[in-house]
């Protein structure tokens, strides 16, 4: 079965998915940040993160990703994740509950292959609804 391939800004994330984020970068994003172009030439970059059904790409700026980490209390002020965040005990897997909106089409033909693209809050201009990766 193919993954859902999923774009997102990180603040519409569901909590769950973000603390598994976190735990799978404890040094913070910046450094894990990934760039491609999308279909209109527009260079973005995003942080990827995989669960057993669902790539994301998690878009942020690098200044976006530090600014994060930095106004995170999970992170201590060198950056890196706090040791007691670890010690929760966070189920790895993720049914994609309320990820109906946002997920990829799983029908068999390459023109439904596309990524479905929510909209930054603050951005009037973003990647198109059809951007692929």
């Amino acid at each position: 079965m193919t993954k859902k391939r999923v774009v997102k800004d990180y603040e519409a994330l569901p909590e769950d998915i973000v603390r598994l984020v976190k735990i799978k970068y404890p040094t913070g994003y910046a450094e894990h940040l990934l760039s491609y172009t999308d279909k209109e030439g527009k260079k973005v970059s995003a942080l990827p993160f995989e669960t057993d059904d669902t790539y994301y790409l998690v878009r942020m700026t690098i200044q976006e990703a530090k600014r994060i980490v930095k106004e995170d209390e999970d992170f201590d002020e060198d950056g890196v994740l706090r040791e007691d965040f670890s010690d929760v005990d966070v189920d790895d897997e993720f049914d994609g509950e309320g990820e109906d909106d946002d997920e990829m089409a799983d029908g068999t033909s390459d023109e439904d292959d596309h990524i479905i693209v929510t909209r930054r809050r603050d951005e009037e201009e973003d990647i198109a609804d059809d951007t692929d990766f």
